[in-house]
């Protein structure tokens, strides 16, 4: 066990026989243990018989955290870095201590393991050559629209996290942003008892979500098909048609496409075009 290391560690996203030998090793080795839930993690650390101090770290705390970390590592102690479950950073806190560590020169080791993101993408029967992986999409329902809007001629698949109190919500919008001809899959409670993937299209999944309300509870990972585009189709950069749905809202919608084709360069006639298949103006 190197001293003055920042180990990142990856943990069970369900199934406890799911944590690695290697990370078992690190977790019983190292000096500390900083966790997202201390309750929570002990649950992990018990079932193993790791008796490993614990710290907490979580969104509210970490750049506190972060400096006397950094100062134990300077010190030549060992620290592992574990989340509520899977790989920390992905949606969870750990950037902030990860950034000032690196930047202060000192040692940072993954140890890789379970991620819901990557654990769903393998059995969705989507897409995964590319994907976009966007975290959990805002709770508000126009900035999540909002937030879709950027992403609807992404040609990877997307995929996202959410609760069950919003599921449906998300759902929903996924279908009216995106269209309903896109090909989803919902996983959820993966690696667990209840594991489920259920796919169609998002009309068909919120059918499916409201026909039993048991179908709504537990963490899911949304995975949206791409944007497939078609032959001869002018693909235009997200972030301009964000612009263009902006400058319509305030002026005709030929004016917006001059407006936005002056500023990026893209032309205008393939700004209306594109603006004609979005807004079906």
């Amino acid at each position: 066990m190197a001293s003055g290391t920042l180990y990142i560690v990856a943990t069970p996203i369900g199934n406890l026989n799911d944590i690695t030998l290697r990370a078992l090793e690190v977790l019983k080795q190292v000096d500390l243990i900083a966790a997202e839930d201390t309750r929570h993690s002990k649950k992990l650390l018990d079932a193993y018989a790791i008796g490993t101090r614990l710290i907490s770290l979580h969104d509210h705390n970490e750049a506190d955290r972060a400096g006397y970390l950094l100062q134990l590592l300077q010190q030549g102690q060992s620290v592992a870095l574990i989340s509520d479950a899977g790989t920390p950073l992905i949606s969870d806190p750990g950037y902030r201590l990860v950034k000032a560590v690196r930047e202060a020169g000192e040692v940072v080791v993954t140890i890789p393991g379970a991620c819901a993101a990557i654990a769903a993408l393998s059995i969705a029967g989507l897409p995964t050559d590319r994907f976009l992986f966007a975290g959990f999409l805002p709770a508000k329902q126009q900035a999540r629209r909002t937030a879709l809007e950027e992403l609807l001629r992404e040609t990877a698949t997307l995929v996202f996290y959410e609760s069950p109190k919003r599921i449906v919500e998300l759902v929903q919008d996924v279908g009216l942003v995106l269209g309903e001809q896109r090909q989803l899959a919902l996983a959820k409670e993966l690696t667990k008892t209840f594991e489920t993937v259920t796919t169609g299209t998002a009309l068909e999944l919120v059918e499916w979500l409201q026909a039993d309300e048991h179908r709504q509870r537990g963490e899911f990972v949304v995975l949206v098909e791409g944007y497939i585009v078609d032959e001869g189709e002018v693909v235009i950069d997200p972030k301009i048609l964000r612009a263009l749905t902006l400058a319509k809202e305030q002026m005709p919608l030929k004016k917006a496409c001059a407006l936005v084709s002056e500023l990026t360069g893209v032309p205008k006639n393939q700004l209306y075009d594109v603006a004609l298949k979005q807004f079906n103006a």
